[in-house]
């Protein structure tokens, strides 16, 4: 969205908009310091790209008003230049979304996720005519992964440390980005339910271990692991009695973007394993709560290993 917006001002510049002046539109904004400043024109008048900055994509009745006024006369002097989160297909439908997409064009900035990062890396890393190999693209991707901005400077920084001066394509490997490059990485707890639900234990630790160190109480952790062992349970029911996997995930409507995760836990989950969860879920929500001398964050790990299918190593299986 960043690189989207500096396009336009470029683009805009050159045609003579020197000046710009940004709103943060948030639930006290003042819709009159918009409309004194769309209204305030002298003979001398600057060019100017007047920025709109919504915090949610939810606007209400005050903001729609606002914005349809200024479209009905829009001044030539003027660019606006509105950015939000993403708006719901059904926002994008409204009539009164629709009058205002009229006079504009929209741009629709989709996320990179973590199946479409390491293309997204190598090429910003061609574009500054560096190669990474594979081993060095996976590290990479693990140490900025949910953090695009801090990717770029991560990108700037080799660039800069290569020091090349020509055009000649660099060479980058694993050893060089673990010297160089921080672990930036940012993840939400969504990433860790799916990570979880795919077997892929070892990231899901460390998600983990990062959304504690940001300080996030165990307890929304919890919730999301329940809620999603309790909605797994029906599907694990129904693929223990001969249904399909992607029968089941049609039937409970899981979104596209989340069948990778589910399916692969509807594979291999039983009936057994949802009840044996949900009994451990409650004695970690009593470890939350004071109720137990259990470590929250131990058994929530613990959790997720069984959830990802993995098993703990015993005293009994060491032995052996």
């Amino acid at each position: 969205m960043q690189e989207a917006a500096d396009s336009i001002r470029q683009h805009f510049r050159k045609l003579g908009f020197d000046e710009r002046e940004v709103f943060n539109i948030d639930k006290s904004f003042d819709w009159n310091s918009f409309h004194h400043a769309t209204n305030n024109l002298s003979l001398f008048a600057e060019k100017k790209i007047l920025e709109l900055r919504f915090a949610t994509a939810k606007l209400d009745d005050t903001a729609k008003k606002a914005l349809h006024q200024y479209f009905e006369d829009p001044k030539s002097d003027f660019i606006l230049l509105v950015s939000s989160p993403r708006l719901e297909a059904a926002t994008l439908n409204t009539k009164w979304f629709k009058a205002i997409e009229s006079h504009s064009a929209l741009v629709q900035i989709w996320p990179v996720n973590r199946e479409g990062l390491a293309a997204w890396l190598e090429q910003r890393l061609l574009q500054e005519n560096i190669r990474a190999d594979a081993a060095a693209l996976q590290l990479l991707m693990d140490k900025v992964e949910g953090n695009l901005l801090a990717a770029m400077q991560e990108i700037e920084k080799l660039k800069l440390l290569a020091g090349n001066e020509t055009d000649e394509l660099i060479n980058l490997d694993a050893n060089t980005v673990m010297q160089v490059v921080a672990d930036s990485s940012r993840y939400s707890v969504y990433n860790l339910v799916d990570s979880t639900l795919s077997g892929e234990l070892g990231r899901s630790q460390k998600i983990l271990a990062g959304l504690r160190s940001e300080g996030l109480f165990p307890l929304v952790i919890l919730n999301a692991f329940t809620r999603e062992i309790r909605s797994l349970q029906p599907m694990v029911e129904k693929r223990q009695q001969g249904q399909g996997v992607n029968a089941i995930m049609q039937a409970s409507r899981v979104w596209y973007n989340r069948k990778q995760p589910v399916g692969s836990a509807l594979q291999r989950l039983t009936s057994d394993n949802i009840w044996q969860m949900l009994d451990h879920s409650k004695l970690i929500d009593q470890s939350i709560k004071g109720l137990s001398t259990l470590n929250p964050w131990d058994e929530i790990s613990r959790l997720m290993v069984t959830l990802s299918g993995k098993s703990i190593a015993t005293t009994a299986n060491s032995r052996v």
